[in-house]
């Protein structure tokens, strides 16, 4: 069979990309190229003419300079850490300031309007993240609220930008950290404040309800927080996924997936996997705090 043909083109464009893939520029304190003879590319034509069709194998090379695949994985990854621990800690911030008077409002709520919000709020909790992330990204769109509101700075829409992802993160996180406070709410009743006779209701809140509720409250933002770090369904949908603005870590994982580089995955994966053992065993502790107490 004669391989001058199309064939041969397929597997030379085959070869560059390959090629200029592996030599994409990284920076670990100087640029390192990586020679042509390092890449080990065999390109197999099939036998019938009818097929254009071809198999590449690419082996990767040695890194340069004696690094590490966590030296690659961190260079790579460099600026999705902070934001995304910058999105968990804004977001946990907004959720301790509307999960208290709203929990207090649904535990004390004896109206079907209390329990329609309260259902809205629990919506994410069985919503896939990407059904979600669309609603969000609607109503974030420029015909939708958020087009208003990001009119008055001069913005089309809050969509594809860090605030986008902020309400993304916060509708997802409502439901973790609302439903537990509210439950405490609930067991404490109505008798702290009607036992302190001519004392305001904010102040018998505030001296002896929340105290009694504040090991709810540390677990509530702990969840919360952590729940923001995994998130990713919402972020991408709302967010775009777009590098040094909205692409979060947990990205990184479904990115290397995709490109079959799974040793990268696997130390992305992993460290994602020992911080939700550290949050589940921080919760764990505290529940033992408070069964030693028994409040």
């Amino acid at each position: 069979m004669n391989r001058s043909g199309p064939a041969t083109g397929v597997v030379d464009e085959a070869c560059d990309a390959a090629l200029a893939r592996t030599n994409e520029a990284r920076e670990f304190g100087g640029r390192h190229e990586l020679p042509r003879d390092q890449l080990a590319i065999r390109a197999t034509a099939l036998r019938e003419p009818h097929v254009q069709a071809i198999t590449v194998r690419i082996r990767r090379p040695a890194l340069p300079g004696g690094l590490t695949q966590m030296d690659v994985v961190w260079a790579e990854i460099s600026q999705s850490p902070a934001l995304t621990i910058e999105l968990a800690s804004l977001t946990t911030v907004i959720l301790l300031l509307i999960r208290v008077p709203l929990a207090w409002w649904l535990a004390r709520s004896k109206t079907f309007a209390g329990e329609a919000v309260a259902t809205l709020i629990a919506l994410p909790l069985v919503l896939p993240p990407t059904a979600l992330g669309f609603c969000v990204l609607v109503l974030l769109g420029p015909h939708g609220p958020g087009g208003v509101l990001a009119s008055f700075w001069g913005e089309r829409t809050l969509a594809f930008t860090f605030a986008g992802i902020v309400v993304g993160s916060v509708l997802s996180g409502l439901p973790l950290v609302v439903q537990p406070i509210r439950n405490a709410f609930v067991a404490i009743g109505d008798f702290p404040l009607e036992t302190t006779g001519r004392v305001s209701r904010l102040y018998a809140f505030i001296a002896i309800t929340a105290p009694l509720a504040r090991l709810e409250f540390v677990k509530a933002a702990v969840v919360g927080f952590s729940n923001t770090i995994g998130t990713f369904g919402v972020v991408m949908m709302i967010g775009g996924n777009i590098p040094g603005r909205t692409k979060v870590l947990s990205a990184y994982v479904v990115d290397y997936v995709q490109a079959s580089r799974w040793r990268e995955a696997s130390v992305v994966a992993g460290g994602m996997v020992m911080f939700a053992f550290a949050t589940i065993f921080t919760l764990a502790l505290i529940d033992r705090h408070c069964a030693r107490r028994g409040t």
